[in-house]
């Protein structure tokens, strides 16, 4: 099965679960309101830290350096603030792992490490044997 569709079915059975437990631990007021409190503190969150983003892919492109990791880093803060804004605590979680800084580059990393191209860098050159034919030879082409 793909991953992606796992993902699907899973996530909210797990945010469901998680909902029916800490609900009727604290109470389904403070659940709610916790709720909120997360989404609202990651949005503002993840805003300043995308604003901190764009000013290092700036800063970057000013000494005339491509700002991948920047880039990268932008894409994640974004994901990591749909998570936060999608009601439950998993994604919550998610979120805010991939929302600090330290957690990020950690994880940037570890993903780096495991889709590193692991191919042999090609020789700008061909590695071969030759022989030297008189212009009498047959062999000659």
């Amino acid at each position: 099965m793909n991953s992606v569709l796992i993902a699907i079915i899973l996530v909210p059975i797990i945010e469901i679960y998680l909902f029916i437990k800490i609900g009727s631990q604290i109470g389904a007021f403070n659940t709610i309101s916790l709720i909120f409190i997360t989404a609202i503190i990651g949005v503002y969150y993840a805003r300043y830290e995308g604003l901190n983003t764009i000013g290092s892919g700036f800063s970057q492109i000013v000494k005339n350096e491509t700002p991948a990791f920047e880039i990268i880093s932008g894409a994640a803060i974004a994901f990591a603030a749909l998570l936060l804004i999608i009601p439950g605590f998993l994604t919550d979680i998610l979120g805010f792992i991939l929302i600090f800084p330290m957690t990020r580059k950690l994880l940037f990393k570890i993903f780096s490490r495991k889709f590193k191209n692991e191919t042999k860098i090609k020789k700008p050159y061909i590695e071969g044997e030759f022989e030297d034919i008189e212009d009498d030879d047959e062999r000659k082409l």
